[in-house]
């Protein structure tokens, strides 16, 4: 079996000891794992410091707007089902400005995996607080402690139906990329939120005085999702692993034009859309 190691000219700009380093690694050795070639996979990256990942794998990539990584992923998928489609997120876009995206997918389950980095903040733009914020964490935009409580990404992914719903650690590369593997074999919305430190803004969930406090592994995947839920609803401590897999038809195996071949497979001189102009004409 080959091995690629997906690695471009490009240096990471990230921070020394930024938890973007231990997902970029774990990524790419899931890709080693699951033997994908370079132009075998795509990967859509977001705005933000989980988006330059796309300077620095060297897959087919797309760059997204802000909170937008997740409908141009679908529509990849949708124009080729048969590539795996990757979607890097910060928390801020995808539980913030993308929430509706990442809610409305899940519905549909939609057959692309979603990775997460979960740092609590808006860390590019130097710190401010995000949908995972801990309410009352005074940030550059919450002076006098964030109002709101923040939301639990898991539960809200149980409570809508995910097929696959995971919690990995950026700095258990291991760990991480067996995750990854697992969900991107999984067929239909796979969704992993990645605890990720962020050391320059951050000082609240640091490695030491909090991630190795309340971080544990899940001795297995549940089978009883109030069970699963009740384990995502935990504040004390923060499980890691598969919370609930299970199989449903995704969505481009329920569209009746993709049963026999892909989109884009289809030649543009057989499209006739002069039907559906007649009616302007």
């Amino acid at each position: 079996m080959k091995k690629y190691n997906y690695q471009t000219s490009i240096a990471p700009t990230w921070c020394p000891g930024c938890g973007n380093f231990g997902v970029l690694a774990s990524l790419k050795n899931a890709l080693q794992q699951l033997n994908f070639k370079p132009y075998e996979v795509v990967i859509v990256t977001d705005v933000g410091c989980a988006g330059n990942m796309a300077d620095f794998i060297s897959t087919f990539t797309f760059h997204a707007l802000h909170g937008r990584a997740l409908p141009p992923a679908v529509g990849v998928k949708l124009a080729n089902h048969k590539l795996p489609v990757i979607a890097v997120i910060g928390d801020g876009a995808c539980y913030g400005e993308g929430l509706q995206h990442f809610i409305n997918l899940m519905r549909g389950n939609h057959d692309i995996t979603v990775l997460v980095h979960d740092n609590y903040l808006y860390s590019l733009t130097t710190g401010q607080y995000s949908p995972t914020t801990p309410k009352g964490t005074i940030t550059k935009s919450t002076p006098e402690g964030s109002i709101e409580e923040p939301l639990n990404p898991l539960a809200l992914a149980l409570a809508n139906n995910t097929t696959f719903a995971a919690r990995g650690y950026a700095l258990d590369i291991s760990g991480l990329t067996s995750l990854i593997v697992k969900a991107v074999g999984h067929q239909g919305f796979s969704f992993v939120d990645i605890l990720q430190p962020c050391v320059t803004f951050n000082k609240n969930q640091t490695v030491d005085n909090w991630y190795k406090d309340k971080i544990y592994p899940l001795p297995k995947t549940f089978k009883d999702k109030t069970k699963a839920f009740k384990e995502a609803l935990r504040q004390d401590k923060l499980a890691t692993g598969i919370f609930w897999q299970e199989k449903k038809p995704s969505y481009h195996t329920q569209v009746s034009v993709l049963e026999k071949r892909t989109a884009v497979s289809k030649k543009i001189d057989e499209v006739d859309i002069s039907r559906l102009l007649e009616e302007f004409i």
